[in-house]
C-alpha cells in the first residue's frame, strides 16, 4: 500500500525562529524566512508596556508563541501572521482639507 500526499493542500502554520522589539514595533523570523512586524500597541497589555518590557520577548512552544513573563503576555506566531490583532490600528491625525 502506498500513501500521497498532495503537497498544495498541506498547510504548515508558521513557526518563529527568532523575536525582538525595536521601539514599540515587535519582529518574528519566521521558519519559512519571512520576517513579519507589528505594532505593540494593537494588544492591550503590550500597548501599556515600556520599550524595555517590550525587549524582554521571549519564543516559546517551539516557535509557535511569544512570551512576555514579566507582563504575563502570551500572543501566537500564527494568529500574528494572519493578523488577529485585539486593538485597531491607530492611525495619525489627518489634516482635514482648508474649506473655502
Amino acid at each position: 500500500m502506498s500513501i500521497t500526499i498532495d503537497e498544495s493542500r498541506v498547510s504548515i502554520e508558521p513557526a518563529a525562529v527568532r523575536a525582538w522589539a525595536q521601539g514599540r514595533t515587535i519582529y518574528v523570523e519566521l521558519h519559512d524566512g519571512r520576517t513579519v512586524g507589528f505594532p505593540a500597541d494593537r494588544f492591550r497589555i503590550l500597548a501599556s508596556a515600556t520599550e524595555a518590557q517590550l525587549a524582554r520577548v521571549k519564543l516559546e512552544l517551539n516557535g509557535y508563541a511569544l512570551r512576555w513573563e514579566e507582563l504575563d503576555e502570551d500572543l501566537t506566531v500564527p494568529g500574528i501572521v494572519a493578523g488577529r490583532f485585539q486593538l485597531p490600528l491607530k492611525m495619525p491625525n489627518q489634516a482635514l482639507p482648508d474649506e473655502p
